[in-house]
Parts: C-alpha cells; structure tokens; sequence
C-alpha cells in the first residue's frame, strides 16, 4: 500500500480522525465508525455486482457481512493521480477464524460454516445484474483443465532442464503421480452427465482469514472474488485448509459439512461436485504453481517440506474422500 494513499480518502465524505496499516490495506476511524482504504487492481469490473449482492444480503436481513462505500461522485472506483484504483469499506474489528487442528478451531469452523449456509441461501435468491445470465456455469472443469495445461507445461520444463535443485528432482520424483491425477479427475467431470447444478453468486475466496469473530458475531469480509458458481466452491476452499492441519481428519470433515447442513441441505450434485474438488491434487499445484513463476533461481525449503506434507497426508486424504464425501453424499457412485 502505498504511502499516500490515505489521500483518496479526501474524495469521500467522511471525517477522518485517524488511520493506520495493515495487512494490505489502511485502516480508518471516522466519524461514521471504522473503513478500510484497499487497492484494487485491475478496472474494478466486479464492483457493481459485489455492491449489487452486498446490498442485496443486507436487505434480506444477513448483516454479517462488508459493505462498499461510494465516493462524492457516487463512484465506488477511486484513482489516485498514478491511476491506481482504491476502494473503501466497512470495517469490523475482529479476530481472525482459526485454522489450527485444536477444538477451539474446530469451533470457529463450524461457526463460520453455519453462517456460509445462511448466506448461500440468501444468494440463492440473487438476481444479479442484467446481461450476465450467461456466466452462470460451473466452473470447475474450466479451472482444472487450466491448472492441467500448467502442469504438463511445467512437466516438459523439468524434463528438459538440466542441472536441477534438490527440490527440482525431488517435486520430479512425484511429479507423474498427482498429474494423472489431476488428468482423471477432468476427465471423469468431463465424461459424466451434468446434473442439476445450483448456480450461486459465490463469494469466490471464502479463506479462514476472510472470516472474522468480533463482538457482535461473525463477519464476512473481501468479496472482490465474488463469482458465479456452484456452492461447492466456498465449502471446499474452507474447508480443505482446516482438513490439511486436522491432516484430514473424518470427524474435522464431518462436523464442518455437519454445520452446513444443519442450515441448508447438500444436494447429490452439490456432493458430486465435492468429491470433484477434493479429489483433485490442487495443493500439488499450487505447489507447482509457486515455483514455476516465483523465480526459479533460489527455490524456498518451505516448498519442499509441503510437497513432503503432502506426500505424508496422501493416504488419510484418499480416505477422507472415500468415506466422508463418497459415503455422505455419493452412494450412487
């Protein structure tokens, strides 16, 4: 964040008593209660939908959640004078959910699963903008196959690179094993009939450090990656992170579905859906991933300790699969 970036706050109508940094943004008190400054890159296309769907939830009655702030020209784009754009929300102090593998975690996760559910109830009956009917389609198959093509790309690197690292041998080593993987998994989504899929304004990066407990409850925070898709989405990027340090304990998996459930059903699409994403090696891409186009020159020890976690907990994930999801919600298959 840039320094002088607390000078876009001149161009809203708020009084500013105060301000500090934090994780990627600046904080603000004012005389209307707390915002947040955050840069935002790209044209800011989503801003109209995130506001559309903000206030959207906030008038059926779900209050848990963020909301935009428009400028004196009722923008909620603001350009500094280098041309990079800003927004500013509401703010809530807060802690941070949990994502360790203790009961106190476990608690949080559930609490915030809960709430996902009544939020994903409320999408259900969003409208969304005119003209974006057509963006309603699942997404999953399209981000495998793009995250397949990356794979076999960086494949044919290490194949044809010479003197390798340690870590370029080891990541080599295992490489095979998760790309045909990756590859059966797209595969099969790609050959089963598509059944009745539930199509959602999502909140697209529903991480544990997008939740916050606060003092009034549980607040949802950073809906920049708002996207339509099934609800699968955000149950599975929640949930897997608290999976990989419960190392993908059935009880942990159990209990945070459990949660969901006690406020909105799973369909059998939604568990297909599920067993799709979970089956599917994404922490082995995203391993991937980082070291291909974080420089290749200096590779982290951090990246080979998660490609032997990884290795580690391959087995209780297999099983994780098989008799939570598949015995769940996937009997037919």
């Amino acid at each position: 964040m840039k320094p002088k970036a607390v000078n876009v706050l001149e161009r809203y109508d708020l009084e500013v008593l105060r301000t500090w940094k934090v994780r990627g943004a600046i904080l603000c008190e004012s005389d209307k209660g707390l915002f947040i400054l955050k840069e935002l890159g790209g044209r800011g296309e989503k801003l109209s939908l995130q506001d559309a769907f903000l206030t959207f939830i906030k008038q059926q009655g779900f209050l848990q959640a963020e909301e935009l702030f428009k400028n004196r020209d009722g923008e909620l784009l603001t350009r500094d004078a280098e041309g990079t754009g800003y927004i500013v929300k509401t703010y809530t102090e807060g802690r941070e959910c949990s994502a360790g593998s203790g009961q106190g975690a476990l608690a949080d996760g559930c609490a915030a699963m809960g709430v996902l559910a009544r939020l994903h109830r409320i999408s259900g009956r969003f409208e969304g903008l005119s003209g974006q009917d057509g963006k309603r389609t699942g997404l999953t198959l399209q981000e495998f196959e793009k995250h397949n093509r990356e794979l076999k790309k960086v494949r044919r690197f290490l194949k044809e690179k010479g003197q390798k690292s340690d870590f370029e041998h080891f990541l080599q080593q295992h490489y095979d094993i998760f790309l045909e993987q990756a590859l059966a998994v797209a595969k099969q989504l790609k050959e089963e009939a598509p059944g009745e899929r539930n199509i959602i304004l999502c909140h697209g990066d529903f991480q544990y450090h997008n939740v916050l407990f606060c003092e009034n409850g549980i607040r949802f925070m950073n809906f920049e990656k708002c996207i339509w898709d099934d609800r699968s989405r955000d149950i599975y990027h929640f949930s897997r992170k608290m999976l990989e340090k419960s190392n993908w304990s059935k009880e942990t998996g159990e209990a945070l579905l459990g949660a969901y459930e006690k406020e909105l059903a799973l369909t059998a699409d939604d568990a297909r859906q599920l067993y799709y994403r979970f089956s599917y090696p994404e922490k082995f891409w995203k391993i991937v991933n980082y070291y291909y186009n974080r420089g290749k020159a200096f590779v982290p020890d951090k990246n080979r300790e998660k490609l032997e976690v990884l290795l580690e907990q391959e087995e209780r994930r297999a099983d994780f699969i098989k008799n939570v999801i598949g015995k769940r919600f996937c009997k037919e298959s």
